[in-house]
């Protein structure tokens, strides 16, 4: 039973994540589309290590790797939300489809 609980959070979010993707153009949606998708693998991550372990413990290498996933993560975003930042302070808009049309 626990295990269908977290395999169906793990298939929601990333489902959420690409919904997040595909329905509305905006930059701001699109990063926490990629992050909420991230989030997912992560949990994935951890869940395929506590089956390999043995449902005694967690392997401390899968946690360490979704640590470091989740630093990165964060430093993404925060590249990411100054992208948006600055693409909104100098062309007024978060939308992609009309940032698309400036390039060269």
């Amino acid at each position: 039973m626990n295990e269908a609980v977290c395999l169906a959070a793990i298939f929601a979010l990333f489902s959420i994540g690409v919904y997040c993707l595909s329905v509305k153009r905006n930059m701001i949606r699109i990063l926490l589309g990629i992050e909420i998708m991230l989030n997912s693998g992560n949990l994935a991550f951890i869940y395929f290590a506590f089956l390999r372990s043995g449902r005694a413990f967690v392997d401390p290498l899968g946690q360490s790797i979704v640590i470091m996933s989740i630093v990165l993560g964060g430093c993404v975003v925060a590249v990411g939300l100054s992208l948006v930042v600055n693409a909104y302070k100098q062309f007024k808009t978060t939308d992609v489809r009309k940032l698309r049309r400036l390039k060269w």
